[in-house]
């Protein structure tokens, strides 16, 4: 019976280790994030894409050209990103498109999973949008 208990405990705990876990507050995600896949497509090499997480709701960063303003809201692993504004400089093409997936993506950010060092925004069907790594 011990080594019965022992062996689902062990299970338990090995399958527990492999699962995604989602941050647990604000101070999780506050900090500078960067960009690494949108919409399943890796960013560009080089890519400056990045959101800034600030402990006041203050979102900001760079959407693969240009920066960007606007607030969110983080409450039980529940995300919601509000671009506000942006500079308007051009670009070479990679990073034109590539911004245009990110404008695409972060309006419909609905929540977030964190696994394996990385933060994915999902929208509300549980799409991946957007996969982020801590600066």
């Amino acid at each position: 019976m011990f080594k019965r208990v022992l062996a689902i405990t062990t299970l338990a705990l090995t399958l527990g280790g492999c699962q995604a876990t989602t941050p647990s507050s604000d101070l999780d995600l506050i900090g500078q994030w960067k960009i690494e896949t949108i919409m399943g497509q890796p960013t560009v090499d080089y890519s400056p894409a990045e959101l800034i997480f600030s402990a006041d709701g203050t979102l900001t960063g760079n959407n693969s050209c240009n920066q960007f303003f606007g607030k969110y809201e983080f409450a039980n692993n529940q995300l919601t990103l509000m671009p506000a504004g942006t500079t308007m400089k051009a670009c070479v093409d990679a990073l034109m498109a590539q911004e245009q997936l990110v404008n695409q993506a972060m309006p419909v950010v609905a929540s977030t999973q964190y696994a394996n060092g990385q933060l994915s925004l999902l929208d509300g069907e549980g799409q991946v949008l957007l996969v982020l790594t801590k600066q």
